[in-house]
C-alpha cells in the first residue's frame, strides 16, 4: 500500500545509451507530472517524491520497505500520456539501479491494466518509454483517441503506476533519480499566425520581415 505521506549469466552488453537532458522532447510534449499527486509504497527519510521531482540528477527516490516498489501518480481529470523518461546511473547505484520497469494505468488503484512492460542492462542517463493505449479493451479510463498514431492508440488515464520489479545484481531496494511524465503540446492561440492580425498602421510595419 502507497504511503501517502510520501506526497532480466549472459554475454556482456554495452550499457543503455545515454540520452541528455536536452534531447527529452519538449518541443511536441510537455511535462505533465506537476498537474498530479504522488506518492510512494516507501521511502528513505530524505529520499522521497521531493528528490524524484527536483530535476537534479544527483538525488533520487529510495526505497525502504518489500517489493514490489511502486511509484503512484494520480491526475485530477483524464490525462493523455504519451511518454515516461526516467533518469537512471547503474554507474552509481549499482544494484539499486532497476532492470525491470512495469507502467499500468487506470482511473484508480483498484482497476489499473499493464501498459508496457521495460527491460533494462545497466542503464545511464535518461530512459524513455512510449506509452500506447493497451488493445482488447481494459479500464474504461484507457481510451483509443482518433489522433493514435500508427504505433498504437493514445493513453488516457486518470492514474498511472510505475512498478519496479527487479533490481539489477538481485538487489533488494531501488534508486530512481528522476521520472518526467509527458503529454502531448497542444497548439496554442499564440502559434496561428491567422489569428494575431495587427490593427493600428503603426504595428502593421512590424507584420512581416523587410
Amino acid at each position: 500500500m502507497a504511503d501517502d505521506s510520501q506526497v532480466s549469466q549472459q554475454p556482456a552488453q554495452p550499457p543503455e545509451a545515454k540520452t541528455e537532458a536536452s534531447e527529452l522532447d519538449y518541443v511536441t510534449r510537455r511535462e505533465i507530472g506537476r498537474e498530479a499527486v504522488w506518492s510512494l509504497s516507501s521511502a528513505k527519510p530524505g529520499n522521497g517524491v521531493d528528490q524524484l521531482r527536483d530535476d537534479s540528477t544527483d538525488t533520487y527516490w529510495q526505497s525502504d520497505g518489500g517489493q514490489p516498489h511502486l511509484i503512484n501518480i494520480q491526475f485530477h481529470k483524464k490525462m493523455t500520456v504519451v511518454e515516461i523518461a526516467f533518469h537512471l546511473d547503474f554507474s552509481s547505484d549499482e544494484s539499486y539501479t532497476p532492470k525491470k520497469l512495469s507502467i499500468r494505468a487506470g482511473s484508480s488503484f483498484h482497476d489499473l491494466v499493464e501498459v508496457t512492460v521495460k527491460e533494462l542492462h545497466e542503464p545511464v542517463g535518461w530512459v524513455r518509454v512510449p506509452l500506447f493505449a493497451p488493445g482488447g479493451g481494459g479500464a474504461a479510463a484507457i481510451a483509443a483517441d482518433a489522433a493514435g498514431g500508427a504505433e498504437g492508440p493514445v493513453l488516457r488515464a486518470h492514474f498511472v503506476q510505475i512498478c519496479v520489479v527487479a533490481m539489477h545484481q538481485n538487489g533488494r531496494d531501488t534508486h530512481i533519480r528522476q521520472v518526467k511524465v509527458f503529454g502531448p503540446r497542444l497548439a496554442s492561440v499564440q502559434h496561428d499566425p491567422s489569428l494575431l492580425e495587427f490593427i493600428s498602421p503603426e504595428f502593421e510595419t512590424f507584420a512581416c520581415i523587410r
